[in-house]
């Protein structure tokens, strides 16, 4: 291979990375939003949940995992994991995932139920 033709392969790769940075940079941004998690598709919501159920059963706090899920909006944490439980069941999700949301689920119901 001659010493052109590396050169002109070296010059070519450079300036597509240039051209790709420049309009990636420039012409055409990435715009962000600040949108809240009550946007997230069903799916998103309900492994936010299990996260929590997960969180809630090392943790053993109800507290905690209702602050966790107040992010979704006006419902209540108990709503919000029922909403996920009947989603996972639905939806084929393995059973030890749902084993843990219904321990969330029961957790949520029964702290409210003190609360009040």
């Amino acid at each position: 291979m001659k010493a052109s033709n590396l050169f002109l392969i070296l010059f070519a790769f450079l300036l597509g990375i240039s051209a790709g940075l420049a309009y990636g940079w420039f012409i055409d941004p990435v715009d962000f939003y600040d949108l809240t998690p009550d946007t997230l598709r069903a799916d998103y919501k309900t492994d936010y949940v299990l996260m929590t159920a997960e969180a809630y059963r090392v943790e053993q706090d109800p507290g905690s995992a209702a602050r966790r899920l107040a992010i979704f909006g006006v419902q209540s944490p108990s709503t919000i994991a029922t909403e996920a439980l009947v989603y996972a069941r639905a939806n084929g999700f393995p059973e030890s995932d749902i084993a843990i949301l219904q321990e969330l689920v029961t957790a949520l119901q029964a702290w409210s139920g003190i609360r009040q």
